[in-house]
């Protein structure tokens, strides 16, 4: 493990530089907001960046991973982790692609996301709209209930 992907106790239980301590960061995951290969979810110089939100109904993950091919991208649920991995194809590396400059070139990469019994796994649904991976997962009524309030006597 080089020291770009090390971590304190504090990053690897809060995320990364404190990111993802909120609600959603113990929905998801078992050690953190991110789980997967590395400390935040992926190789540390090609994590794609994702937003949780929640409606009354849905939990939808937006990655954002522009310039990719729709084709190239995998969903899977096993064992109630959602994984959205991405398979770069081998690049042509004819004599015409010669960069000057380059600082962007696709590659492949891995995000899960642990589900903790909150999602219809069944009725999954996703669609990458420009750059943008948008993963829709219905709420399992049956585990997702609004809180209660105790009177105190």
């Amino acid at each position: 493990m080089n020291n770009q992907q090390t971590t304190t106790d504090n990053q690897s239980q809060y995320g990364y530089r404190g990111r993802g301590c909120g609600p959603f960061s113990k929905m998801f995951s078992g050690k953190g907001p991110f789980s997967g290969k590395g400390p935040w979810g992926g190789a540390f110089g090609n994590r794609k960046a994702a937003n949780i939100e929640e409606t009354d109904s849905v939990f939808k993950i937006s990655l954002y991973a522009a310039g990719l091919v729709k084709t190239n991208f995998k969903i899977s649920v096993s064992n109630d982790i959602l994984t959205i991995a991405y398979n770069a194809p081998e690049g042509n590396k004819s004599e015409e692609s010669k960069f000057a400059y380059q600082e962007y070139q696709p590659s492949s990469f891995e995000r899960s996301f642990q589900l903790n019994g909150k999602v219809l796994t069944d009725s999954i649904s996703a669609e990458y709209i420009d750059g943008v991976m948008i993963v829709t997962m219905p709420k399992n009524p049956d585990t997702n209930r609004p809180a209660q309030e105790v009177n105190v006597n």
